[in-house]
């Protein structure tokens, strides 16, 4: 029984990359500290709440009707946010969000917001 070397070479580094995927499976995503772990929490929050700012207003312009202004609370922020990302913010957090938001999406045009108050 004879065995093509070219065939047992491709399968020895199959399984060499199969074996140096395993370990070193995850590790791209597991940051190397504390401090780099409360960091990628404080950015993933921040981004949820702008995202909630942006549904919050999006869903305010699906409600308004034709020819009337769009309405968007920070209450509406805050609940969005509750109810897709399970997030707690103050009141202040979540108007700081809706500013950026409502100059990023020019609402200016054709929203009202409680927000500047």
């Amino acid at each position: 029984m004879r065995h093509d070397p070219g065939g047992l070479l491709f399968i020895a580094l199959g399984l060499a990359l199969v074996a140096a995927g395993f370990v070193w499976r995850g590790r791209v995503l597991r940051p190397l500290s504390v401090k780099r772990a409360q960091a990628a929490v404080i950015r993933e929050r921040s981004r949820n709440l702008l995202r909630s700012a942006d549904m919050a207003i999006a869903e305010a312009r699906r409600r308004a009707a034709r020819g009337e202004p769009a309405i968007v609370t920070v209450n509406d922020v805050t609940r969005v946010a509750c109810q897709h990302y399970g997030l707690y913010v103050e009141r202040e957090e979540a108007a700081a969000a809706l500013r950026q938001r409502y100059e990023a999406a020019d609402c200016r045009v054709d929203c009202m917001t409680d927000a500047f108050n």
